[in-house]
């Protein structure tokens, strides 16, 4: 006999990042470029909010991104990522490994905008189409072949959703942009975005400052919130690099004192 869904019991992770949005606070998280449920595990000791994984830039194959979701949701941590575009059939191989928000790149369009909304969400907001992975929980929960209206409620209770704004287009039509319903918050891509609008590899080119200051003032004076505003992260590989950084400046430290004393006791002979 099929499971159905008791009144009050959740078949979905909560999704801490739209949680703290939600509660007017900030969620903290960090960034992987690269799959490592090594990594996730570990920082799991940690009370963090989210992992956000680089599914555009990064080298997850689908086997790596579920098995990353899979650890996250053991360690009570929400995956959130970068999809490489926005095409449905990509935003819900994603969504299907367990993928609890989506950040969707080049927005650059109100269109564009409410295609990645579509792919996201179920409806009567999306058309997120409905399989037996993961993401809906292998169809046992609630009844596989039955009313579904409270978990495609839940599910969309629960998923986050972000605009990358990375190209000219998105200055010019940002206010048609930012009115899209189920956009949770913007993000700017810095080095796109530069060469987006004009000056490729200057992402600190006065224009460009500028350009993303007033683009980010458009977007929460139209009622949006960047990504900024409730999510704060590091990547990890800075994490790596600072460690690694603080060790050789120990070690520096170690051997200047080492040949202070070798002086001092040459000084005395």
């Amino acid at each position: 006999m099929a499971r159905r869904k008791e009144p009050g019991v959740s078949f979905l992770k909560t999704n801490r990042v739209k949680k703290a949005m939600r509660e007017g606070r900030i969620a903290y998280g960090y960034n992987l470029t690269f799959p490592s449920p090594w990594v996730i595990e570990i920082l799991g000791t940690l009370d963090l909010d989210f992992v956000w994984l680089d599914g555009e830039h990064g080298p997850f194959g689908l086997d790596q991104l579920e098995e990353s979701c899979r650890v996250a949701e053991q360690v009570g941590i929400t995956p959130v990522a970068r999809v490489p575009s926005i095409e449905a059939s990509t935003v819900l191989r994603y969504l299907d490994r367990g993928i609890m928000g989506v950040m969707g790149p080049h927005i650059g369009t109100r269109e564009q905008a409410e295609q990645l909304v579509k792919a996201c969400y179920f409806g009567p907001l999306g058309e997120r189409s409905f399989g037996g992975n993961r993401g809906t929980k292998y169809t046992l929960t609630p009844d596989p072949w039955g009313d579904k209206r409270a978990f495609y409620r839940e599910a969309n209770d629960n998923m986050l959703v972000g605009a990358l704004l990375e190209d000219q287009a998105s200055v010019d039509n940002i206010d048609e942009i930012v009115k899209v319903e189920g956009i949770d918050y913007f993000g700017v891509g810095p080095n796109d975005f530069a060469q987006g609008t004009g000056y490729p590899g200057q992402p600190e080119h006065p224009k460009v400052v500028k350009a993303i200051k007033d683009l980010t003032g458009r977007i929460r004076r139209g009622g949006g919130r960047m990504s900024g505003d409730f999510m704060k992260s590091v990547w990890i590989h800075d994490m790596l690099l600072d460690s690694g950084r603080a060790l050789l400046k120990d070690k520096k430290a170690m051997a200047g004192a080492k040949r202070k004393v070798t002086s001092a006791k040459a000084g005395r002979r």
